[in-house]
């Protein structure tokens, strides 16, 4: 068979065009080449210069700022060794010309220096004058040296001021210098691409004599690559297709035909594949094609040494979007948790990482070391999981309203932790698991001792069902007093657990246990009942006095369960206590998670008469500014500012504003943690409302609490 008249010469034709404009582009790119190095030198140099200026401007302004902070109470005892200390760990730093820490006079305190030889003389450079006058944090450029000055103040009394001198000197030459390297690695790679282009002309002309002997050579044995074709999809290779040819003839129409057919079933076989082995939703990966990558990763590292870092991510409390906002926006915060997750992976842990979806919530993610650099899986997965951890705690945006999820993440490595993929994967679960327990929103690596940890912890919720049935559980009671008149207004109810073995468990343990369980759904609204009973019998032992509340502790997932405002309502309706009698106690944490869904059951919960405190006010970062969002009739201080209170100036700043801002909003204040009776004094001067601590009164059975009424 020949080649149609006239092919050959087009095929030459075209070849020829093309390798002119490939030469007249290759001509125009080394033309730009030598154009964009001046520029990019230029560039280089103009945002360097800036860039460092406004650098050494705000890392001078920042270590100045908290140079002074830390100088206050020195300077204010006149602590000449710890601002010696203070001044030559500032001097240590790299580019520090000079510290003085000087008077409102001007006069010079310390220099940083053992001797300190200058000490009270006056500062008498040319800078000097505006940094005595300034009152605020006041920088100056010289011609070597960066000044940045601050006065220190404590309260609205300035006691003197420091400044730090930084070099120029050394700021210039190292610009310099990065420039010079700048430009000879433009150099460099400018050798380099002619150089490549110079191989990419080569190549061009090999290709273009290769395709004219295959033109000439092989394009005429279409048959054989049709049965060669035939021969590969029949093994399975649907890919196979042969090369398209002669379409104007009986052989180019079956090619065709051929090609089309191959195209056909391959598209259907990926399509079974993608079904098979991807997740619907994501896109991802899916558990069985993880399994398999997972397997033979695992198979050819035995032999050659390798490592691997097994991490397993899952959302935390994702089951409140979907019962909240819907299954639809919980399908959107599914699809973005999988971007971000996927777009870590791709940038921290290179192209050898897999990524997965489990199904449901949970991701799991594969990240490979090496033998030659021994830990190298550990640090990557310690990294991956770190940026994890920070990327997908940040809000997402769903429907309008913004979502704050956390995400818990375990960690398993091979071969150190297992050398099958069955124990690897459960390893990651379980260390997945004792993220969560961690307080969730971290990351776990997995240990021998969290097997055991497992096992104890699925022992004690195994021992806490039933426990309020068999009478193990019982509540305490902690007086409340009015700190006005001294007079106990009412009591916080505590719940306590009197294992028959192991004695009283600490609270932080089993009440954890019963809210990741899910029996603090069960617990609840049983201790809410027993607190109800007990404050209706005060009320009948103390005929005529004044009635006395009881606070009951609600914990976020009672929140979240949207059923809170019926349950209340029933207990009241069952035990016969007033509704203002009630008092209950939410963490700010459990509020700001979901404010609109918290405002609603809160707002329903008020409207009944019920009162709402915040607990642990304070230690949520939420700030006093969502309590005009979120209705709520009392706010009570952590104990970790009580406790410093009377040595702290900062803790007793803070507890004085929360009292005056709270009681601007018409909400109550009461302290918890009171154990000195100066803090009782110190409290009930700054017009704080409400007590509780030791100082005041133990947590006792009811019992001994009627013998405190009577």
């Amino acid at each position: 068979m020949r080649l149609r008249a006239g092919l050959q010469a087009k095929f030459l034709s075209i070849m020829g065009v093309a390798f002119l404009v490939v030469v007249a582009l290759i001509a125009l790119l080394l033309y730009r080449q030598e154009r964009i190095q001046a520029e990019v030198v230029g560039v280089s140099r103009d945002a360097m210069r800036d860039s460092f200026v406004e650098s050494l401007r705000r890392h001078g302004e920042g270590e100045v700022a908290q140079l002074a902070g830390s100088l206050t109470n020195p300077l204010y005892y006149f602590d000449l060794d710890a601002i010696g200390e203070l001044s030559r760990a500032a001097l240590a730093n790299p580019g520090v010309r000079y510290v003085i820490v000087y008077d409102n006079d001007g006069n010079i305190v310390h220099d940083g220096s053992e001797e300190i030889p200058s000490y009270g003389k006056r500062m008498d450079d040319a800078m000097a004058k505006q940094v005595v006058a300034a009152r605020a944090l006041h920088t100056q450029w010289g011609e070597s040296t960066f000044d940045v000055s601050m006065p220190i103040k404590i309260g609205q009394q300035r006691l003197g001021g420091v400044r730090v001198g930084y070099d120029l000197k050394a700021m210039r030459t190292y610009q310099d210098s990065a420039l010079d390297q700048l430009r000879q690695r433009l150099e460099e790679l400018g050798r380099r691409q002619l150089l490549w282009v110079g191989l990419l002309s080569v190549g061009l002309l090999a290709l273009g004599a290769l395709m004219v002997w295959l033109i000439q050579r092989w394009l005429v044995k279409p048959i054989r690559e049709l049965a060669d074709a035939a021969q590969a999809i029949e093994n399975g290779q649907f890919d196979s297709a042969p090369p398209a040819g002669h379409p104007n003839d009986e052989v180019g129409d079956l090619m065709h035909a051929f090609s089309r057919m191959s195209h056909s079933l391959a598209r259907h076989d990926r399509d079974i594949r993608r079904m098979a082995y991807t997740d619907a939703l994501t896109g991802l990966a899916n558990r069985l094609a993880f399994r398999e990558w997972l397997d033979q990763r695992l198979l050819h590292l035995r032999g050659d040494g390798g490592q691997l870092g097994l991490l397993f991510a899952d959302i935390d409390d994702f089951k409140r979007v979907n019962d909240t906002l819907g299954h639809d926006a919980g399908d959107d915060v599914l699809l973005q948790f999988a971007q971000r997750i996927q777009d870590t992976v791709r940038r921290i842990g290179g192209e050898r990482a897999l990524l997965a979806r489990f199904g449901g919530d949970e991701f799991v993610i594969l990240v490979e070391g090496s033998r030659e650099r021994n830990g190298e899986a550990r640090t990557v997965a310690t990294h991956l999981a770190e940026v994890l951890v920070s990327e997908l705690g940040q809000p997402i945006v769903v429907h309008d309203r913004q979502v704050f999820l956390g995400t818990s993440i375990g960690v398993t490595l091979y071969p150190e932790d297992a050398s099958g993929a069955t124990a690897l994967m459960k390893n990651g679960d379980i260390a997945m698991y004792q993220a969560k327990v961690a307080g969730k929103n971290c990351y776990r690596f997995y240990s021998r001792a969290m097997d055991q940890a497992v096992e104890r912890r699925v022992h004690l919720e195994h021992e806490l069902r039933g426990a309020w049935d068999r009478g193990e559980l019982s509540l305490v009671y902690q007086p409340v007093f009015r700190l006005a008149d001294g007079k106990m207004v009412g009591a916080e109810a505590l719940l306590r657990w009197k294992h028959p073995e192991q004695g009283l468990i600490a609270p932080s343990v089993f009440i954890d246990v019963a809210e990741q369980s899910g029996l603090i759904e069960t617990l609840g609204p049983q201790v809410l009942r027993a607190a109800c009973e007990d404050a209706v019998s005060w009320r009948d032992t103390r005929v005529g006095a004044d009635p006395m509340f009881v606070s009951v502790n609600v914990s976020p997932r009672q929140l979240r369960s949207g059923d809170l405002p019926n349950v209340v309502a029933a207990c009241l309706r069952e035990t016969g206590l007033p509704a203002q009698q009630l008092h209950l106690e939410l963490t700010e944490t459990a509020v700001i998670g979901d404010e609109v869904h918290a405002s609603s059951l809160l707002s329903r919960l008020r409207a009944s008469g019920v009162k709402v405190w915040l607990d642990d006010f304070g230690t949520g970062f939420s700030g006093l500014s969502h309590l005009r969002r979120v209705p709520v009739d009392g706010v009570k201080i952590d104990r970790s500012f009580i406790a410093d209170v009377l040595r702290d100036p900062d803790d007793l700043a803070l507890t004085t504003a929360i009292i005056a801002m709270a009681h601007s909003l018409g909400i109550i204040v009461v302290a918890e943690g009171v154990e000195k009776e100066g803090q009782y004094a110190v409290l009930r001067e700054r017009g704080c409302d409400l007590a509780q601590g030791y100082w005041l009164g133990h947590p006792v059975n009811a019992q001994e609490f009627l013998v405190l009424l009577g």
